[in-house]
């Protein structure tokens, strides 16, 4: 199973990583980070298959995905 790890104060809320997710499991955070912006977050881990489109769409390198 893969791990994504979002560093909500690295992220600024563009929803890029939204867009190229394939299975759409992340989604805007209700919490702001110390910059005013809502971070993304990961809805289901369990079905996250680790392809890390997400990271790689992510221009402020907030997402990790470890597999």
């Amino acid at each position: 199973m893969a791990r994504v790890v979002v560093d909500p104060e690295k992220c600024k809320g563009c929803e890029l990583c939204l867009s190229f997710c394939p299975k759409g499991l992340l989604r805007v955070s209700t919490r702001m980070n110390s910059r005013g912006f809502h971070a993304v977050s990961l809805r289901d881990k369990r079905k996250c298959s680790g392809c890390a489109q997400c990271a790689m769409m992510c221009p402020d390198l907030a997402i990790e995905v470890y597999r």
